[in-house]
């Protein structure tokens, strides 16, 4: 070889996931894992049997179309139009992806040229990251400060310049749990109208919401024409696994974004996407009691955790709770994630690493509370130790 780096220097730094890492600490050493955010239930029985019908009765087993099965791009109109009244066209408005994951790539690749800026919120999913690398343009970030996590809007119309191409939203946010208020919504509405910014907006917990309303943007006064919203069905039926994403959009969004892509996956996740169109059916009981559930799951570790010494910020969305680690006598968030296994059995997840600047992080430490009540006791028992620590160190 000639000596030259075999990773395209866009992806410097990106390497392994923090999830794939804590994952695999939890397995090697049998802690429970508080840190990916998957569920450790399967979702409805009935959403389940739909996708092995659709097995037996061959329905997906071969290429489906690539936006997406008509049956599931209708069942998505009806869901927008249902919560939100938000009409689009199945045919020409909706499309299909695997996981709201590859919704993001296709849509940095298809909206971004190299040099474009993307305003995100800081601490931000880390595939955002890894996406606007792809596609050549550049991360500005606005960071959210504990304890509230609110977007600074002064801020945010200072960092708009005339290379600002398009602003990445995230609520319900991961990891911090913030969910914008209408007001914030109006006055960044107001920015992307003003600046002629497109806006992408991951909506994956749109279902987890405990304080607040979750609205989508594409709904406010100039919005519709320049909104990507992107959502899924792991979160919200917790079939994290399948991989079934989607993106909603007017007609000329989504043929840019499908462009981008029929060239990743062209298709996928075939007779999961009759079950998900089954699911998004669901009656309001289920995504009432779906969120209740995660309340009261949310409210059992945040307890747990205030009693083992955290400083906890109470989410108001997602099912992620971010802590500090000062009160515990710790400041590196990683070299604390890295040891708690083998001090307590559990595992979490660094904030650091979801910022660019991991200062800002360093002290924050991430748990999930999409796992069984029994599991989320246990832990709370298990991380106990750290507070009868501090208490030896404190005499």
């Amino acid at each position: 070889m000639s000596g030259r780096p075999l990773l395209n220097r866009r992806l410097n730094g990106l390497g392994t996931t923090i999830f794939a890492e804590m994952s695999a600490l939890a397995t090697a050493t049998g802690a429970i894992n508080l840190g990916q955010g998957f569920p450790d239930t399967d979702g409805p029985e009935s959403v389940r049997e739909a996708a092995v019908r659709a097995l037996r009765e061959g329905h997906g087993n071969q290429y489906p179309p690539g936006p997406g099965i008509p049956e599931l791009r209708a069942a998505i109109s009806d869901h927008q139009r249902r919560f939100y009244d938000l009409s689009f066209d199945p045919d020409t408005d909706v499309l299909v992806t695997a996981g709201a994951t590859e919704a993001i790539a296709a849509t940095m690749l298809a909206l971004l040229e190299p040099g474009d800026e993307v305003i995100a919120f800081e601490p931000f999913y880390d595939s955002y990251a890894a996406c606007i690398a792809m596609a050549g343009a550049k991360r500005v970030p606005l960071t959210l400060r504990a304890p509230s996590f609110r977007p600074d809007l002064d801020e945010l119309r200072a960092l708009i310049n005339p290379r600002t191409r398009l602003l990445l939203l995230n609520t319900p946010h991961n990891p911090t749990g913030m969910v914008l208020t209408s007001d914030e919504q109006s006055a960044i509405a107001a920015l992307a109208v003003e600046h002629d910014l497109l806006v992408v907006t991951d909506e994956v917990y749109e279902h987890l919401v405990y304080e607040g309303v979750h609205r989508p943007i594409a709904a406010l006064p100039g919005m519709r024409e320049r909104t990507v919203s992107i959502s899924s069905a792991g979160k919200t039926f917790s079939f994290t696994g399948w991989k079934v994403g989607w993106v909603t959009a007017d007609g000329p969004l989504i043929a840019a974004v499908r462009t981008a892509k029929q060239y990743l996956t062209y298709v996928s996740a075939g007779p999961f996407q009759y079950a998900v169109a089954e699911a998004l059916r669901l009656p309001d009981t289920y995504f009432d009691n779906f969120r209740t559930d995660h309340r009261r799951k949310r409210d059992l570790l945040g307890d747990g955790l205030r009693a083992a010494g955290f400083e906890v910020y109470q989410p108001q969305g997602t099912y992620f709770i971010t802590t500090d680690i000062t009160p515990l006598g710790e400041k590196d968030a990683y070299a604390f994630c890295r040891a708690l296994p083998e001090r307590c059995g559990v595992v979490a997840v660094p904030n650091s690493v979801f910022y660019d600047n991991p200062e800002a992080g360093r002290s924050q430490v991430r748990f999930t509370f999409c796992k069984r009540e029994d599991v989320l006791a246990e832990a709370t028992s298990r991380l106990q130790h750290l507070a009868s620590s501090t208490r030896d160190l404190e005499a």
